[in-house]
């Protein structure tokens, strides 16, 4: 697995890092035997850096990952988010009372004393970004963190926060569906020295393995409310992808590969994070870092897939009540 730095002055890590919000039971039944079978073929593949929260089925993702941690004895780059306060409603939370006491139990469940990386989920928009850079450059200070990040933000955003104390990483959905990165967020990472961590570069298995049938997920499983699975949306992405799947094709590999050897072509400080429940689906990917696309090869993708080309919108309008918006 090839090597990329999680932003200036952070470790080395995998190219390709390891999402873990499914090992909470988000995209549907697993056990934490499955879990630790994935993380186990994670390593085995090369990949170093793992991604958590502490609302990843309530802990049950940090738990298990903790226990890898433990059992195997691995010096994995572990990052891990707070911010989402229980309700009902459920809210964001940025004080430093709050991150400070999530922060404590999420390194209780991991069975560490610090992680590398350490992010806000959600940006509270009451609370000056400023105040809330503060808090986590004083969590630095005190060793509990290596470094912070920030979820879901814009470019202005990230520049403030920059100004009172670096930030090391910058997360956001992005993949060949999701492109809103590309106007400014990009740019602001590479021009400050922020790795961008791009979460869902498959497009929440939209570029999976298989042709998803919305349809068939349970009624309750997350992209069931997201527009782009739902009706005639579905109907019209659903062309596009499969030709995307048959270029994968005549290139001699996956379409979750290719599609996320194009994320990482998009600039050397991107380290994308697919998740997946399974060492059977990781399989798919972990050699993407080894694709070079080629000018033909990117042409032929924006020809397939061209910005903007996904009907319907990433998030309804519940679940992008909390991200920034920019554009």
């Amino acid at each position: 697995m090839k090597q990329r730095q999680l932003g200036r002055g952070g470790p080395m890590v995998s190219a390709i890092g390891l999402g873990c919000l499914s090992f909470g039971g988000i995209f549907g039944a697993t056990t934490d035997d499955d879990s630790l079978r994935c993380l186990d073929a994670a390593w085995d593949a090369g990949i170093t850096f793992f991604d958590t929260a502490n609302v990843y089925g309530m802990g049950r993702s940090e738990t298990v990952l903790g226990q890898w941690l433990k059992t195997r004895g691995r010096d994995a780059v572990i990052a891990t988010k707070a911010s989402f306060a229980s309700g009902p409603p459920r809210r964001i939370d940025n004080s430093p009372e709050h991150l400070r006491t999530e922060l404590e139990g999420s390194l209780r469940r991991l069975g560490k004393d610090h992680v590398a990386l350490f992010y806000i989920h959600r940006h509270e928009q009451t609370v000056p970004i400023e105040e809330v850079a503060g808090t986590l450059s004083r969590l630095i200070e005190e060793g509990k963190i290596g470094g912070y990040g920030m979820s879901e933000i814009a470019p202005g955003t990230l520049r403030r926060a920059h100004a009172v104390h670096p930030c090391r990483a910058v997360q956001n959905e992005y993949s060949l569906w999701t492109r809103q990165p590309e106007l400014g967020l990009i740019q602001a990472c590479a021009a400050l020295g922020t790795a961008f961590v791009p979460f869902s570069p498959l497009a929440r298995g939209a570029l999976g393995r298989d042709i998803l049938v919305p349809e068939s997920l349970p009624q309750d499983e997350f992209r069931r409310q997201i527009p782009r699975f739902q009706g005639v949306n579905w109907q019209l992405n659903r062309p596009k992808i499969e030709a995307f799947r048959d270029l994968a094709r005549t290139k001699n590999v996956t379409p979750p590969a290719l599609a996320l050897a194009w994320v990482l072509d998009q600039g050397t400080h991107l380290l994308p994070i697919p998740g997946t429940r399974t060492a059977d689906h990781l399989t798919d990917w972990a050699k993407a870092s080894e694709i070079s696309l080629t000018d033909p090869d990117r042409a032929m993708i924006a020809q397939i897939l061209p910005v903007g080309w996904a009907f319907g919108d990433r998030y309804n309008d519940d679940q992008a009540g909390t991200v920034e918006r920019y554009c």
